[in-house]
């Protein structure tokens, strides 16, 4: 079969794009973020004649403020991600039907997650503030260096591994939690991922189709590369240890086993033998190997 462009590459996956589109929207669910933040626990702040945060305003458990801080320092990175995205797939083309809507639907996210901690008193709003601009700044892949080598199936790759992270982050997170209106945010936001994940999914299968090399090689690398959430997040040391366990080889196993099993990869047939070994590396960390 033989190798595209980057170009090419890009025609080919658009003609699955009205498909994909088609069956993200049947699969996305409509929800508003204000609609879950429990608005009369708020109160004002010293600036506007109230009091200041106080650690004992948090009734959180320390194990559940640090995953949600951490997935909320993701979700705010969602600028970089568009970038990186918006790089081979311009908002501004057809592409639109994926880049703006997933970009729209992840944002509510960020929107949710920081409403519910700042009214709750669950987090140090200026801390929070603090740690949100400096993580922001750094961003995600935002250096020549970081993206001088990604080409179109790699960045869709690393967003279906990212998704399928989010999931399972999600999904450790509310074992911590016993807050009903914070659980049903963060069921809300793990179903918007899941959807999201399956669409990444689905434009890797249409990749396999088009190059099968550039997206098992793609595959290959996004699995090898995981960050797992927080990990990226400065000055972070001691909140990162309550959440140590929430992804490690295990979670990296189910997601590769995931994409194995959607990709069809056992059943790829004349690859190269660059293509064969990220094959075999990718069924081997799905083993837990």
């Amino acid at each position: 079969m033989a190798v595209l462009s980057n170009d090419e590459l890009i025609n080919a996956l658009e003609k699955a794009l009205p498909e994909i589109a088609e069956e993200h929207a049947e699969g996305a669910i409509s929800w508003t973020p204000s609609d879950w933040i429990p608005w009369d626990l708020g109160r004002n702040f010293a600036f506007l004649g109230g009091d200041d945060y106080v650690p004992s305003d948090s009734t959180l458990p320390e194990t559940a403020a640090a995953g949600l801080q951490a997935l909320l320092l993701t979700k705010d990175n969602l600028p970089s991600f568009h970038r990186v995205l918006a790089m081979h797939f311009p908002a501004f083309s057809d592409w639109r039907q994926l880049v703006g809507v997933w970009t729209a639907e992840d944002n509510r996210h960020s929107i949710v997650l920081r409403d519910y901690l700042v009214v709750t008193r669950a987090v140090d709003p200026v801390e929070a503030e603090n740690r949100r601009r400096i993580h922001v700044v750094a961003g995600w892949r935002q250096s020549p260096e970081a993206i001088e080598n990604l080409g179109p199936m790699d960045v869709l790759a690393l967003l279906a591994v990212h998704e399928n992270q989010c999931v399972t982050f999600i999904e450790k997170l509310l074992g911590y939690v016993d807050d009903e209106n914070l659980t049903q945010i963060l069921t809300k936001i793990q179903t918007d991922d899941a959807v999201q994940a399956a669409t990444f999914q689905a434009f890797l299968m249409a990749g396999v189709v088009a190059d099968q090399e550039a997206t098992v090689l793609a595959v290959d690398k996004a699995l090898a590369g995981i960050e797992h959430i927080g990990s990226d997040i400065a000055d972070f040391d001691a909140q990162r240890d309550f959440i140590s366990d929430f992804e490690d080889v295990s979670t990296d196993a189910a997601i590769a086993a995931k994409l194995a099993s959607e990709l069809k990869l056992e059943s790829l047939q004349e690859l190269s033998a660059e293509a064969e070994a990220a094959r075999a590396r990718i069924l081997a960390k799905a083993a837990g190997h």
